[in-house]
């Protein structure tokens, strides 16, 4: 059943939903700056709390080398040196000329806010980047970095994206995530607040989480202010302590079957303006140890499409707004 709500929500962007079937970053984009934007993800230097016995060493257990940053740039050489480099490897398959500049590997709050201000303003003071992006901890979020963000914005486009995976303290605690919940709702009102954009980045298959679990996230999230959403299939990735215990204590993990039935759920039950981010992910494929069948990122894309096709699927036709 769709909702009078639900209609007005949609009344202003059909197009999507006809194509897509979900408010894709892709359309996002197009109807906000009238052209493609090429992300081009940066490595800015930082650590997190979760490594440098902060909070811990080992990082969160998925976190891989990288720290989540396993396709950014090269954290040896100036901000302004890794977009040239982004730029040219991108230049055979993006004819455009404007870019998000993706602050990606590791917790990109982490450091004073002197040095954040200094590599922050050297990516928007590139012509060519549109949006400032920014992944990090809820818990690396002080004052003075959130006004720093505040003024950026004002700038340029600012968008936090902030690692929530799961509402559920015992998968929190299972994947080392480090903060409570009440830690990451502040940090949504905080920036939100301040006018900044926020997106979450959420992991699909965790172990021992059900379908119903997952479901409780998603709906948790559609009562927050945030702008969108990534929807991450769990990997299991080579180097990472997921592998470790993946090999000693294997749990499910979907066939594509499944996760398509479980991801028409998800966009079902997404509240309409979310924009959609991220609608499964992969990993490198060196480093990918299951599920294997994401290494196959076209097919994968395809038969989403057509499954939400099929099935008449599209977000917001679950989502009915509180009274």
């Amino acid at each position: 059943m769709v909702t009078d709500e639900t209609t007005a929500l949609m009344a202003d962007t059909p197009k999507h939903w006809c194509e897509k079937r979900y408010y894709s970053l892709d359309y996002y984009i197009r109807q906000t700056f009238g052209e493609k934007l090429y992300k081009l993800s940066l490595d800015g230097g930082m650590s997190c709390p979760n490594r440098d016995g902060t909070l811990g060493t080992g990082g969160c257990i998925f976190c891989s080398v990288g720290g989540s940053g396993d396709f950014a740039g090269d954290r040896n050489v100036s901000i302004k040196e890794q977009l040239a480099s982004g730029k040219a490897l991108v230049k055979k398959k993006y004819s455009g000329s404007s870019y998000i500049a993706y602050f990606q590997a590791y917790t990109n709050t982490y450091a004073p806010v002197s040095y954040l201000e200094h590599i922050f303003m050297e990516a928007i003071n590139e012509p060519e980047v549109k949006v400032l992006s920014i992944a990090t901890r809820p818990d690396c979020l002080s004052e003075e970095t959130l006004a720093l963000l505040e003024r950026l914005n004002q700038i340029k486009p600012v968008w936090v994206e902030l690692g929530l995976q799961t509402i559920h303290k015992s998968s929190a605690d299972f994947i080392r995530r480090g903060y409570e919940l009440d830690v990451f709702e502040k940090a949504v009102y905080d920036l939100k607040k301040r006018g900044i954009s926020v997106i979450v980045h959420t992991i699909l298959y965790l172990p021992n989480e059900t379908k119903d679990m997952m479901l409780e996230t998603i709906s948790y999230l559609n009562e927050l202010p945030i702008n969108g959403i990534k929807l991450q299939l769990l990997h299991i990735l080579r180097g990472t302590d997921l592998a470790d215990y993946y090999e000693k204590h294997p749990f499910h993990l979907p066939d594509l079957e499944e996760y398509l039935e479980l991801l028409g759920c998800m966009i079902s039950h997404l509240r309409p303006d979310i924009v959609v981010h991220r609608i499964t992910g992969d990993g490198p494929k060196s480093l990918l140890i299951a599920p294997l069948w994401t290494g196959n990122k076209r097919l994968v894309l395809n038969r989403i499409q057509k499954h939400f096709k099929d099935s008449d699927i599209w977000q917001g036709k679950e989502y009915f707004p509180p009274i």
